[in-house]
């Protein structure tokens, strides 16, 4: 008799965990750090939530299209407000630098939106630093830039492009080594030290 009842308890605990449902925005198609978020890019899914889990209500749909996302976003999930920004990932005063690296170049970590970087200048494969790819004290020259976006390695070269937005002022002079073939980049602790 009391295992009837404890299965009965149990089937009725189930159906109202289920008629708990709240329709919440989900991600229908591949959308880029960056992007411009639109109406194709979501749609409403039925989901039962846990509280800890932020998502945003299909009836907030309209606020989030037309804001960008800040992260890359994946068909078959659910959209957290956290995900998507007014901001545009590039601020005032800055430039986006696409920067080509070898896989010895980067990090093996992976690199996400928002990581500060040191690009560091570094003298050709087998020529011994020049007196302007150094600062005074011999330590090399480095640009400050945050990661904006970071594609995968290419199949076959392992090629990884990342974009980092550097200051204007800097941003010419880290194209320029990244034409050189003359950069490493180095990712920041947490903490920016």
């Amino acid at each position: 008799m009391a295992l009837i009842a404890a299965g009965g308890a149990g089937v009725a605990v189930l159906l109202l965990q289920v008629g708990d449902r709240m329709p919440v925005v989900a991600v229908v198609r591949e959308v880029q750090v960056g992007q411009v978020l639109t109406e194709q890019d979501l749609g409403e899914a039925s989901v039962a939530l846990d509280p800890a889990v932020k998502a945003v209500r299909a009836d907030d749909l309209k606020s989030v299209v037309g804001k960008r996302a800040a992260v890359e976003l994946k068909p078959g999930s659910l959209l957290s407000p956290s995900q998507v920004t007014k901001d545009s990932l590039v601020k005032s005063g800055e430039q986006l630098v696409p920067i080509g690296l070898k896989p010895d170049q980067v990090p093996a970590t992976d690199l996400v939106p928002g990581q500060t970087v040191q690009l560091v200048r570094v003298p050709a494969q087998g020529a011994a630093a020049a007196a302007d790819e150094t600062a005074d004290d011999g330590v090399p020259k480095t640009i400050a830039g945050r990661v904006v976006k970071a594609s995968k390695a290419a199949p076959g070269t392992g090629v990884v492009v990342v974009d980092v937005a550097t200051s204007a002022k800097d941003g010419p002079i880290a194209a320029a080594w990244v034409s050189a073939g003359a950069v490493r980049l180095v990712l920041d602790a947490p903490d920016g030290r």
